[in-house]
């Protein structure tokens, strides 16, 4: 065991990290299959390995806030038995028609009451907008008005929400700037929700894939769901939102960005959170645009989605008394590790936060 503990050990300490050491950051290991796992899976294996409870911090943010600054996150993912995966995932379409529904129903159909109980009043599965605001609530209201105002979002609009979860937003436009919404998305446990929700409302819940929609609007709202797009579908994503809006139309996406372009997602995350997800750079966001839309405007505020996870992970504690009893231990090990990871990641400017703003280009602007 010595001889796997040293390399881990020299691993860990070029991001100032100790194993079982005194600092809050610093690794407990409980068990000593810690040290295998991490060496033959990278972090595929230290994420699994703590929800087994093979290790634990007392600070997971600020450890990943560490190892995230250094690059050794990145580098723990590039292990000799995943060296095909990037080549793969560069040929294999992991957001085909079916595969998109499996893997939104991976996730999402998890069960509302566990997502309820840490997303607060409002349920948006997304960064709040902290700018002027204390608290997960007001700060979720915040980033709606925001997102509306982006939009330019008008009485009598017909606005396209594209994955809309729980009904939130489109339930916020139609009542509070008297627009008419079609709420699109591919998880039934969110559509039952977001149906019950939004009655008596201007907004149509529909369930289908971006690509089979058909219609016309002057709005569309992507929050959130281009990370589930896929690198081999970004061009035909955009080329079906352009079909879909109307000349002189907006639209507004919320997305997690990456800084540099890749085509594959972290292992772990892969696996155990969002299977064939993807976060996009703006440079691929850029190429999958030439000719349809012109991008307006950027504003970037990953350091809220850091407060935001923050928020989460304490509801969630704070609720698990209550879902113990129909989720295991496991169940709340990664949920902690995937806010507490992801937050120190945001810290680390590993990971953005964008409204980007489009506008359509006419027909006669690309001749």
């Amino acid at each position: 065991m010595q001889l796997l503990r040293r390399p881990v050990e020299h691993f860990f300490s070029r991001a100032d990290v100790s194993i079982n050491g005194s600092r809050p950051w610093d690794i407990r290991v409980n068990d000593n299959r810690f040290y295998r796992e991490v060496l033959t899976k990278g972090s595929l294996g230290l994420g699994e390995s703590y929800m087994r409870g093979q290790w634990s911090t007392e600070d997971l943010e600020g450890l990943f806030y560490r190892l995230c600054s250094s690059n050794l996150e990145r580098t723990s993912q590039r292990i000799p038995g995943q060296n095909f995966g990037p080549l793969i995932d560069l040929f294999i379409n992991k957001q085909t028609h079916s595969r998109a529904k499996s893997n939104a129903e991976h996730h999402y159909n998890l069960g509302n009451d566990l997502f309820f109980e840490f997303l607060g009043k409002f349920k948006n599965y997304s960064c709040g907008y902290f700018d002027d605001a204390e608290t997960l609530d007001d700060a979720q209201i915040a980033k709606m008005h925001k997102l509306c105002q982006l939009l330019d979002l008008k009485e009598g609009d017909r606005l396209l929400d594209v994955g809309g979860g729980w009904g939130e937003f489109a339930k916020f436009a139609a009542t509070k700037y008297n627009c008419d919404v079609t709420s699109i998305n591919i998880a039934q446990e969110q559509i039952n929700h977001a149906r019950e929700h939004c009655r008596d409302t201007s907004v149509e819940i529909v369930k289908s894939d971006y690509r089979d929609m058909t219609g016309s609007y002057n709005k569309i709202a992507v929050i959130a769901m281009f990370t589930h797009v896929g690198h081999k579908n970004y061009r035909q994503f955009m080329q079906t939102m352009s079909r879909l809006l109307e000349p002189g139309g907006k639209m507004v996406m919320e997305t997690v960005g990456g800084v540099e372009s890749k085509t594959r997602c972290e292992p772990w995350t892969n696996k155990y959170i969002f299977p064939g997800g993807l976060i996009p750079s703006m440079e691929q966001i850029d190429h999958s645009i030439n000719g349809l839309f012109q991008r307006d405007s950027v504003d970037e505020f990953g350091d809220d989605y850091a407060v935001t996870l923050q928020h989460w992970h304490r509801n969630f504690i704070s609720a698990w008394p209550r879902l113990r009893a129909h989720y295991s231990e496991s169940m709340r090990l990664m949920f902690e590790y995937f806010f507490l990871s992801v937050a120190g990641d945001f810290r680390a400017k590993g990971l953005l936060h964008y409204h980007i703003a489009f506008s359509k280009i006419s027909s006669n602007a690309t001749h």
